[in-house]
C-alpha cells in the first residue's frame, strides 16, 4: 500500500477517484439494505461540509457527533474534517451528564444527533453550553426544520436541511466545488482531526487530540498488514464514537471496500445472513458470545448430533494448530477435515455469512480457546492492540503467520519496548498530540518520547507482543501476591454459562469471584420455571452448575491465584447502569460499589 494518504481530509477525493461502485455505503433496515453509491455518498459528504460552512463553521471549530454508528456518522465526519473542523464523537448510550461535560470540554460549536431522543439530551444541557449554537437532527420528527425552530439563540434544523444548504451554495457560488477540494487538499498533517473522549474504565474522561497525519498513519501502516480491497465486504456493528472502528472503517473507504451498518446490535445474527460479509471486526464479546451461542445450541441437539459437532470440532482444530504452527497436517488430518467441514464446520459458518475470509478483534484479549474455535470453524480470526492515544492500532497478527495468545507485532513505523516494570511502552507517528487542556494528564503518560500505555505486557524474540492485563487493574492480595484478572475472567466465561466474570482480591486475604449466569444457557440446563433471577442465583443445583466451573478453572492455575469463594449476580452489567463502557468493558470500580454487599459477602465467613 503506497504512503498517498497524508490526512483524512483528502480521503473522500480518493475513494471517489479509485474506487466508483454502484454501492460503496450501505444499511440494514428490516430487511431491506440502504445503500449509497461512491458518487452519492461524496456528494454528501461535500455538500454537507459546505452546509457546516454555510452555518458558520470555521477551520478549527469543534463539531460533535452523538449517533449511533450509521452513513450518517461517516458522512458528518468527514464534512468536518474536510472543512478543517474538528469532530468530537460522543457515544449515543452516554446520559445527559456525560454528553453536556464532553461538549462542554471540548466547546463544540455544533452537534450532529441521530434522532430525537439524543436531541433531548442536547435540549437538556443546553443551556449550560455557551459555544454551542447549532443541532443538526439527522432523523429529525420535522424533516423541514430550520429557522422556524432557532429559540434562544440555539438552531436546530434536519440533516437534509443542512446539506440542502451547502448544496444550494454549490450551485449559486461559481467555483465553490474546485474551492472546496483546494480547502480540504491543503490541510497539513499535523493539524488537529479529532478529540476523542476515553470510554474511562476509571476516573474522569480525557479528551485525546489526535491529529491528520496520526490517524492517516496508523490507517496506512494497519492496511499494509491487513489487506483488504474493493472486492470485499464488511458489515459494521461497533460504535463509530471507538477509534477502532472509525479507523476500520477509513481503511475500508481507501480500499474500496463496501461498507453496511448493521440496524443495531440486536440484529447483528440477521444482518450476517444479509450482507454475507468477507470480513468484520468485533471486541471479545461479540465472538465470545457467538461461541456460547452455537455450543448452546448443540446441547440441545440428540447426542449423536452432539457427538458428531465435538468430532468435526476437534477434526477442525487438529488441521488449524497444524497451519498455524507452519506445517501440513497429516494425510488423515486432512481427510477428516474435509469430510468434517462439509458436513458441520460449513454450517457453523452459515451463521456468519458463509463467506468470512477473516475476522479482527481488538479493544480488549481475546481467549485462546476461543481464538482457536474459530480457526477450527475455518475462519481466521486476527487479534490487534493499541489504544485512543494511538490512533489506535499499536499491533497486530499478520495472516500469513498469526500467534494465538498473541496480539502480534509492531506496525510499520511503530516502535514497542517493555519498561523495567513490565509496563509496555511505544512511540510512533501515530501516538496522540496529548489530552485536551490537561497537561499534567499528558506528562504521566508521555515520558522521554515514550507513550506509557498502562499494560503489562511482553515481547517475544521474533517481536510478538503478549498484554497480560491492566497495570492498574492488577490485584494484590493481602498475603502480597500479584494476580492478572483478565486471564482467569476469560477463562471462566469460556463456559456458555457465564457471560461475565470479574475477579476480586485487591488487599483481600483471598481471590473470589462475582459470576454473571448466561440466562438463556442457564434455561437449557436447568428448570427455572416462573422463578426471578435472584430465586434462581440462590438455588443450590445452580450453585453446583457454577462450582464445577469454577473448580475446572482452578485445576489449571497456582494456589494463590485460585478462586476461593464466588457469588452469582442476579443481573447482566449494562452500559446503561455503568458497569460495562460502549466497548463493553468492564468498569471494576463501578462493579465493586453496586455489587458491594455481594463482594462483603464473599468475605464474610
Amino acid at each position: 500500500m503506497n504512503d498517498e494518504l497524508k490526512t483524512l481530509a483528502a480521503l473522500p477525493f480518493h475513494f471517489v477517484g479509485r474506487h466508483p461502485k454502484p454501492a460503496l455505503m450501505r444499511r440494514c433496515r428490516g430487511d431491506a439494505v440502504d445503500e449509497l453509491s461512491t458518487q452519492e455518498f461524496f456528494d454528501r459528504i461535500r455538500d454537507f461540509s459546505l452546509g457546516l460552512g454555510a452555518l458558520g463553521v470555521e477551520p478549527g471549530d469543534r463539531v460533535a457527533i452523538l449517533s449511533d454508528s450509521r452513513p450518517e456518522w461517516v458522512i458528518a465526519d468527514l464534512a468536518t474534517l474536510t472543512a478543517g473542523a474538528v469532530t468530537a464523537p460522543i457515544y449515543p448510550t452516554l446520559p445527559e451528564a456525560q454528553v453536556r461535560y464532553i461538549l462542554a470540554d471540548s466547546g463544540a460549536r455544533v452537534v450532529v444527533v441521530a434522532d430525537e431522543t439524543q436531541a433531548a439530551k442536547v435540549r437538556a444541557v443546553w443551556d449550560e453550553l455557551p459555544e454551542l449554537s447549532v443541532m443538526v437532527i439527522v432523523d429529525s420528527a420535522d424533516s423541514a426544520a430550520g429557522e422556524d425552530r432557532a429559540a434562544g439563540g440555539h438552531l436546530e434544523l434536519s440533516l437534509a436541511e443542512a446539506t440542502d444548504r451547502g448544496h444550494r451554495r454549490l450551485m449559486t457560488e461559481d467555483g465553490l466545488g474546485r474551492e472546496y477540494k483546494e480547502r480540504a487538499t491543503a490541510i497539513t498533517p499535523d493539524q488537529l482531526a479529532t478529540i476523542i473522549y476515553t470510554s474511562g474504565t476509571t476516573g474522569e474522561p480525557k479528551g485525546v487530540m489526535l491529529t491528520h497525519g496520526n490517524v492517516a498513519s496508523n490507517v496506512l501502516a494497519g492496511g499494509s498488514v491487513v489487506r483488504v480491497d474493493s472486492e470485499d465486504a464488511a458489515l459494521s456493528f461497533l460504535p463509530l464514537s471507538h477509534a477502532f472502528e472509525r479507523a476500520v472503517v477509513f481503511l475500508y473507504l481507501y480500499c474500496g471496500v463496501t461498507v453496511t451498518f448493521a440496524e443495531s446490535l440486536d440484529t447483528i445474527a440477521r444482518d450476517l445472513g444479509a450482507v454475507k460479509p468477507t470480513v468484520m471486526t468485533g471486541v471479545p464479546r461479540v465472538y465470545e458470545k457467538f461461541h456460547a451461542r452455537v455450543h448452546e445450541a448443540v446441547a440441545g441437539a440428540p447426542a449423536i448430533r452432539q457427538r458428531l459437532f465435538r468430532w468435526a470440532v476437534g477434526a477442525g482444530l487438529r488441521q488449524a494448530r497444524a497451519v498455524l504452527a507452519g506445517r501440513s497436517a497429516s494425510l488423515l488430518t486432512r481427510f477428516q477435515h474435509g469430510l468434517a467441514d462439509r458436513l458441520v464446520l460449513s454450517k457453523v459458518r452459515g451463521r456468519l455469512g458463509g463467506r468470512l475470509r477473516f475476522v479482527v478483534s481488538g479493544s480488549a484479549p481475546l481467549s485462546t480457546p476461543i481464538a482457536e474455535f474459530f480457526f477450527a470453524i475455518g475462519i481466521r480470526v486476527i487479534e490487534g492492540y493499541g489504544l485512543t492515544e494511538t490512533s489506535p492500532t499499536l499491533t497486530v497478527n499478520p495472516l500469513e503467520r498469526p500467534k494465538l495468545g498473541t496480539v502480534g507485532p509492531a506496525l510499520p513505523g511503530v516502535e514497542l519496548k517493555i519498561a523495567e516494570d513490565g509496563e509496555v511502552l511505544a512511540r510512533g507517528p501515530n501516538v496522540m498530540q496529548g489530552y485536551y487542556g490537561k497537561p499534567e494528564a499528558t506528562a504521566e503518560v508521555m515520558r522521554d518520547g515514550w507513550f506509557c500505555t498502562g499494560d503489562i505486557g511482553s515481547l517475544d524474540d521474533d517481536g510478538y507482543l503478549t498484554i497480560l492485563d491492566r497495570k492498574k487493574e492488577l490485584i494484590v492480595t493481602a498475603g502480597g501476591k500479584n494476580i492478572a484478572p483478565n486471564p482467569v475472567e476469560a477463562e471462566l466465561k469460556r463456559s456458555p454459562l457465564v457471560a461475565e466474570a470479574v475477579l476480586i482480591g485487591d488487599r483481600r486475604p483471598y481471590v473470589s469471584a462475582l459470576l454473571v449466569p448466561d440466562f438463556a444457557a442457564l434455561a437449557s440446563r436447568v428448570d427455572v420455571g416462573s422463578a426471578s433471577r435472584e430465586e434462581i442465583v440462590e438455588r443450590p443445583d445452580v450453585v453446583a452448575l457454577f462450582d464445577e466451573v469454577v473448580e475446572k478453572v482452578n485445576a489449571a492455575l497456582a494456589r494463590h491465584e485460585q478462586i476461593k469463594r464466588s457469588g452469582l449476580l442476579p443481573a447482566e452489567f449494562a452500559i446503561a447502569t455503568g458497569e460495562l463502557t460502549p466497548t463493553l468493558k468492564v468498569k471494576r470500580r463501578v462493579v465493586a460499589q453496586r455489587w458491594s454487599d455481594a463482594i462483603e459477602r464473599l468475605y464474610s465467613a
